[in-house]
């Protein structure tokens, strides 16, 4: 065995290994715990939202009975969809991973659904015995206790994600996103319980038809107000969207901001459950009517807004990388337009088929993602590692470049934004989805 220890060239390149050409075959690699592992984690979140999943509907069942069970899970997942769909069209501009709105809606649905009805038992019951008065503590249960503890459990899921995974939380929009689907799982859940007690009430009196508890509970809950959770936890999520939009050295901002959502939400919800409890059936008609009608059609003017504003983003800092090259002159003003990014993607899907709308797609979200990059970058809150994530999307922009391009360009001349010459428009000879 030779003595020799090889030496590395003096440059500022790293050092060549002609004897293991292929990185990932190396044996020797850098120990690291076994819970910083991506699949050990990922594990470990799907088994704990399972056994939230077991635990939370074995207990719903428990109180519906199971025909009770299945009738107000077949009558709560029919707004579900409505509102998936609702906060998937307010995150088009820069969509968010489905891990994360699917995470989110999970612990809602689940974890967040098992901690309040644990909770909230449990305090109702200390109320009654100490109080020795079972009513009371009912009332005390939904208008104090209940908000408290079922914003806070559906907060959690806001801040994980504003914690694990910042780089999906960049503003407003996301704070929306993700704070609305983990309020609509948790209200696909409590659905199901009152719709199945509505039910079980119904087949004990005889009762059936519009005149029913289910029919009744069915319209308050699913056609009034579907909205209702996420409206409350919607004023969290807006905390934790100013609090992504603060810079790292606002760092009493970024803890006040979101503890003050959680007030507010809190606020609201307690308003909303005392309206009806405390108030009365004419109570909860006038509260709903005053406040929660205008202030929801507050909060969807300020999601609107803030998609507007996203899009402003774009047509503001996109045009920087078109003076230095990188971008057509019409892609920046075909890029901030819902409209025109998809006409471009009808466009490469007509012209070179379904891969090329693809790629026309991920050039879109990556344009988007460089946008946002460059604007917080401008405020001070890029990060250390700006340049190199700069670097990595440019790569991805430039690779899909020659069929992203074109169509972007016809999508901002057939929206009138941009004239442009009709040969302009061509692929100039090249399509690489062509067999």
């Amino acid at each position: 065995m030779s003595n020799h220890v090889p030496v590395p060239a003096r440059d500022t390149e790293e050092p060549a290994f002609p004897a293991v050409p292929d990185r990932a075959q190396w044996r020797y690699r850098p120990r690291r715990a076994f819970w910083r592992s991506k699949v050990v984690r990922a594990i470990a979140v799907v088994t704990l939202l399972t056994l939230c999943a077991l635990v939370i509907l074995a207990i719903v069942r428990d109180q519906t009975g199971t025909e009770g069970f299945l009738v107000g899970l077949g009558l709560a997942v029919l707004p579900v969809p409505l509102l998936v769909a609702a906060f998937r069209w307010l995150d088009r501009v820069e969509p968010g991973p489905w891990r994360n709105l699917i995470f989110a809606f999970c612990w809602g649905a689940f974890a967040a659904a098992l901690v309040s009805i644990i909770a909230n038992s449990f305090a109702v019951r200390w109320i009654a015995t100490a109080t020795a008065d079972p009513a009371s503590a009912d009332t005390l249960g939904a208008t104090v206790v209940a908000p408290v503890v079922e914003e806070s459990a559906k907060a959690a899921a806001v801040l994980l994600i504003f914690l694990l995974r910042r780089r999906d939380f960049t503003g407003l929009v996301d704070g929306v996103v993700i704070a609305g689907l983990t309020a609509s799982g948790f209200a696909f859940t409590e659905n199901i319980l009152y719709l199945g007690r509505a039910f079980g009430e119904d087949q004990e009196i005889g009762t059936s038809g519009i005149g029913s508890m289910t029919a009744g509970t069915f319209f308050v809950r699913i056609v009034m107000s579907p909205f209702a959770h996420p409206l409350f936890t919607v004023l969290t999520g807006l905390g934790f969207g100013f609090a992504a939009l603060a810079t790292r050295r606002q760092r009493v901002r970024r803890v006040l901001l979101p503890v003050t959502g959680l007030v507010l939400s809190m606020g609201v919800h307690a308003l909303w459950n005392g309206s009806a409890t405390v108030l009365g059936p004419w109570g909860f008609i006038v509260v709903y009517g005053i406040f929660m009608v205008p202030a929801f059609g507050l909060l969807t003017w300020l999601a609107i807004w803030s998609r507007q504003r996203e899009l402003r983003t774009i047509s503001g800092q996109l045009p920087a990388y078109a003076a230095a090259g990188w971008l057509s002159p019409a892609e920046p003003l075909a890029l901030s337009s819902m409209r025109a990014r998809s006409l471009a993607r009808d466009f490469a899907r007509r012209t070179y088929g379904p891969p090329a709308a693809v790629a026309v797609g991920e050039y879109e979200v990556f344009a988007t993602t460089l946008a946002f990059l460059r604007h917080r970058a401008l405020r001070g809150a890029g990060g250390p590692d700006f340049i190199a994530r700069e670097q990595e999307l440019l790569h991805h922009l430039w690779q899909r470049k020659a069929v992203a391009s074109p169509a972007l360009t016809y999508a901002a001349r057939a929206t009138g934004q941009v004239w442009a010459p009709p040969q302009y428009l061509d692929y100039g000879g090249y399509n690489p989805y062509r067999s």
